[in-house]
């Protein structure tokens, strides 16, 4: 069972992880002191064209300027024409001109953004290329009878000229109206854009992309997910409107949670989470996992150490293989890393056991949403991959450089470093006489100086008649040093008075972040149409069967109703009315009902009203006519072929004239009508109504007293078939077959025919 978990409780992380049994498959996470700006659109200014590079460096409101490329540029941008054949980007493109640009990867160590005036909005279904006509096209995950199902739906959009979509794994199996319906919002989105961006000036944020949760939903959200739990308020709300306008149909799947025990821990995925932390990873058997990262590549090494459970080296490396070819493949979505990848797998002499390992790799990469690209094992056992980065990894938005190894994972020790201290210290002094030496260095190797070395600084400073002087500095670790020199003729400070204190402090990063504003997008708040509920299906089939069910359901009802109560028809029939499901083809019906009893009369007072006028009169004998005959037709055919049949046979509400007007709605709707009785129609004259009893096919029930008074007439009885006279048979053709039988069954026997049997054959013909 899949589960979508919304873990929100800090204020300052929300996290949203995919979780299958107890396995979580997929992790996404926001800080609120980390600013997300990839797919963010922004209008931004050209300040820098360098021909060398083939790119530009625009400043869209940030601190670091972006980096264009010159084949990411749309020719809509382009300041001027050319008619060279190899048109270079500083023909066309001028410092200072105005773009509008979309971030495509984030800022990470000291490369700027990369950037692209090719927009693309993502929806449910598809992505939107509003400036890009020749980029359409259907994801790559999508195959076989899907894809060109697929591709039918999309070439019956209705798409605006210069655009282009892009069909996501989200919508297979989506009708076109659905599709129809993401793409209009993307467009109406689009518009907003236009329009904003032609009313300030550069650079400032035009449109943010949706925050963690709508994003989570959008993207990872698919069908087979059974629950979305969420145990913060707030997010559940944003959550619920998200469903209800995009997705209504599975808007019922969304919970919220509101134990005390933390929603991760009550699904035992914590601990998963935090092996993405680590740079050891243990397997199932024993083995081991090491993920290094570097500036070029991303190392993985496997290690089997503890793995010992195998029959013989080769069946221990290929069970650590595969065990560990599926925890990378984990590890890879966990951490979202990219780039160039480097799997040292244990060496294994089997060729089949290497091509098991490929392939057990490759099918557990197949649920990543990432683009990834795999080599084979090499003869030195290494896999190379590449792997598309989605976001930044969790190692650059949680972890930080270390001060003292500078990112390098290793330092000198302190005898080491004093060491080197001295060396610089004696250099220094061999340059120049006559000025003072100031050594700024950690405490621990300060004092190994004066100690263990003090003979090496007193000679240095009789040597070049210099004064040197070893500050220990509390705020330094190993390996931090600083040296200064000064000539001895300047008035000099006191030496505990030189002591640095660092400027940086890694406390007071986060509170600069936080404390630095936002900024805020010029296009916000756009939401989108709700979309009705998902329509039956309207193959042939679907519609048979929705025909079949609804005929069955109302048939049903009708058969309940009239055989139970027949008596009370205005009662059953409201009732029924109420049951009933809401189609298009009942609307008349129920308008006519309702016109019908708003001029209920009483049924007291029903012999005087219709005595006096004559239209009443009618309208009460059509209808008394018609419900008896309907009736009777209906006791014949139990149950009618469709719903024209059923409209036709039910029996409609009979109208019940009031007179008195100061009864309550409450005692009209306790009071039930007397039960009919036929000797109304004694008094009334037919053909001035214009009804004919002829029509009807069984004639009205008489009174007691006719009953009384007429004989009783004999019934027939029904006489079986030996009392019936016999018919006399024609004696001609059945006597000869009969004849021509008993002569066909002589041959059986044994006995052959003779020529006499055949002229008797001859002359009964």
């Amino acid at each position: 069972m899949k589960r979508m978990l919304f873990n929100a409780t800090q204020s300052e992380e929300i996290r949203v992880a995919i979780v299958n049994e107890d396995i979580i498959e997929d992790l996404d996470y926001e800080r609120s002191t980390r600013e997300q700006r990839k797919s963010n659109i922004y209008k931004g200014k050209i300040t820098r064209v360098e021909p060398s590079l083939e790119a530009a460096f625009v400043n869209y409101g940030v601190d670091r300027h972006g980096f264009l490329p010159f084949k990411e540029i749309s020719k809509e941008f382009y300041s001027k024409k050319s008619r060279k054949k190899s048109v270079s980007i500083a023909d066309v493109i001028d410092e200072g001109q105005e773009v509008i640009i979309q971030v495509t990867k984030e800022e990470r160590g000291n490369k700027g953004a990369a950037l692209t005036t090719y927009l693309s909005l993502a929806g449910r279904y598809i992505v939107l290329m509003p400036n890009n006509p020749d980029s359409g096209g259907i994801s790559r995950r999508i195959e076989g009878d899907e894809r060109v199902n697929f591709k039918d739906a999309l070439s019956q959009l209705t798409i605006r000229k210069g655009m282009s979509v892009i069909g996501r794994t989200a919508g297979i199996g989506t009708s076109v109206e659905e599709i129809q319906w993401d793409l209009d919002y993307l467009t109406q989105l689009w518009d907003a854009i236009q329009s904003a961006s032609s009313q300030q000036e550069s650079p400032f944020l035009i449109y943010q992309e949706s925050n963690l949760v709508i994003r989570a939903i959008r993207d990872y959200f698919h069908p087979d997910i059974e629950e979305i739990i969420i145990d913060n308020q707030d997010i559940y709300d944003q959550a619920s409107q998200f469903m209800n306008h995009v997705m209504p149909d599975y808007a019922n799947r969304i919970e919220l949670y509101e134990d005390s025990t933390s929603l991760f821990s009550k699904y035992n995925i914590e601990r998963q989470i935090e092996s993405a932390f680590l740079r050891e990873v243990q397997l199932p058997s024993g083995g081991v996992i090491v993920i290094d990262h570097t500036e070029a590549l991303v190392s993985v090494d496997v290690n089997s150490s503890r793995s010992t459970k195998g029959r013989d080296i080769e069946n221990t490396a290929f069970n650590t293989n595969i065990e560990a070819a599926r925890e990378i493949a984990k590890q890879l979505r966990l951490r979202d890393i990219g780039g160039l990848i480097v799997v040292d797998f244990i060496d294994m002499e089997s060729t089949k056991h290497q091509r098991e390992v490929e392939e057990c790799l490759r099918d557990s990469l197949k649920h990543d949403k990432a683009r990834i690209q795999t080599g084979r094992i090499s003869r030195f056992g290494l896999l190379e991959l590449s792997r598309q980065r989605l976001r930044p990894s969790i190692g650059e938005t949680s972890n930080g450089e270390c001060p003292k190894c500078n990112g390098t994972g290793r330092i000198r020790d302190f005898q080491s470093s004093a060491l080197h201290v001295i060396r610089l210290i004696q250099d220094e002094s061999n340059k120049k006489s006559g000025q003072q030496i100031s050594v700024q260095v950690p405490v621990d190797v300060a004092t190994f100086i004066l100690n263990e070395k003090r003979e090496l600084i007193t000679q240095s400073e009789t040597d070049n008649e210099n004064k040197i002087f070893v500050i220990p500095n509390k705020y330094f670790e190993v390996p931090q040093f600083k040296i200064t020199s000064n000539e001895l003729s300047k008035k000099q400070n006191l030496s505990y008075q030189e002591v640095e204190v660092p400027e940086f402090n890694p406390n007071e990063q986060d509170e600069d972040e936080e404390r630095k504003p936002q900024l805020q997008p010029a296009v916000k708040g756009l939401i989108p149409e709700k979309r009705s509920k998902k329509t039956k299906n309207k193959s042939l089939f679907g519609f048979i069967k929705g025909l079949i069910a609804s005929d069955d359901e109302e048939d049903t009802n009708q058969n309940q109703k009239i055989i139970n109560d027949s008596s009370n028809d205005s009662e059953e029939i409201a009732s029924e009315e109420s049951r009933q499901p809401n189609r298009n083809n009942r609307r008349r019906r129920n308008f006519r009902n309702k016109n019908s009893r708003n001029n209920k009369p009483s049924d007291n007072n029903s012999n005087n009203n219709s005595s006096n006028s004559p239209e009443s009169d009618k309208q009460n004998i059509t209808d008394k006519d018609k419900k008896e005959f309907n009736r009777n037709r209906y006791q014949k055919n139990s149950k009618p072929k469709n719903e024209k049949s059923l409209e036709a046979v039910i029996p409609k509400s009979e109208p019940v004239k009031t007179t008195d007007t100061n009864k309550s709605s409450a005692n009209l709707d306790t009071v039930k009508p007397k039960p009919k009785k036929v000797e109304e129609l004694k008094d009334i004259n037919l053909e001035a109504v214009g009804l004919k009893l002829v029509e009807t096919s069984k004639k009205s029930q008489p009174s007691k007293q006719e009953t009384e008074d007429k004989p009783a007439k004999p019934t027939k009885r029904k006489k079986a078939n030996w009392e019936k006279p016999k018919l006399s048979k024609p004696n001609d053709v059945k006597l000869v077959m009969v004849e021509t039988k008993n002569n066909k069954a002589k041959p059986k026997a044994g006995k052959k025919t003779t020529t006499e049997n055949k002229s008797v054959k001859k002359t009964a013909k």
